[in-house]
């Protein structure tokens, strides 16, 4: 009969899409793994924050929705802090024009010499922002540095990544992409 023959198909069609869509979550549940980013049960609201960069200048985390943001926490005499610094310098390099970005909270107690000397040694120039006196690190529950947390496109929070990481890696570079792109496919995270 025709009428089961289009019936069959659409069930086919149907059974394809759900595959497929399976196939993307399970790569996107791989991409979180590769990186050893923690991901939430529910993802939460990233907390508000305010704080200066190098040039005074008040930087929101507001600022920055609809982006894709990788929140660092860090300190200058962080030996683990100093190594990835120059993955995430490639990271944002190759990624910003795509709407992600990297703000690196400094943990330093000290002046904002020593953390200025340290960004123009390794070249960096994604916004870095002081945090003196820890207020935002104990908003975010940093637990030890470097600490970082992706931060999706609608200001909630993705993951949590402890320790350091490859931030250059084709990992790093695929989860990165998969964020900037999870509005378009509509993949739930």
């Amino acid at each position: 009969m025709p009428g089961s023959d289009i019936l069959t198909r659409m069930k086919g069609i149907f059974l394809a899409l759900i595959l497929l869509s399976g196939g993307q979550i399970a790569f996107a549940a791989d991409l979180f793994t590769d990186m050893d980013v923690k991901t939430p049960k529910v993802r939460m609201e990233a907390p508000a924050f305010a704080l200066p960069d190098l040039n005074d200048h008040e930087m929101q985390l507001s600022d920055f929705k609809g982006k894709v943001v990788l929140l660092n926490f860090w300190a200058t005499w962080c030996a683990p802090c100093r190594e990835e610094m120059p993955g995430m310098q490639a990271l944002w390099e190759k990624t910003r024009a795509k709407g992600f970005v990297i703000l690196a909270v400094a943990a330093d107690r000290g002046s904002k010499k020593q953390v200025a000397a340290f960004a123009r040694e390794l070249a960096l120039t994604f916004p870095i922002l002081l945090d003196p006196d820890g207020k935002v690190r104990n908003r975010y529950e940093v637990e030890m540095l470097p600490m970082s947390y992706l931060i999706g496109r609608d200001g909630r929070i993705s993951g949590r990544v402890i320790a350091s990481k490859a931030w250059a890696s084709q990992e790093a570079f695929a989860l990165i992409d998969h964020l900037l792109h999870q509005d378009e496919l509509n993949i739930p995270e």
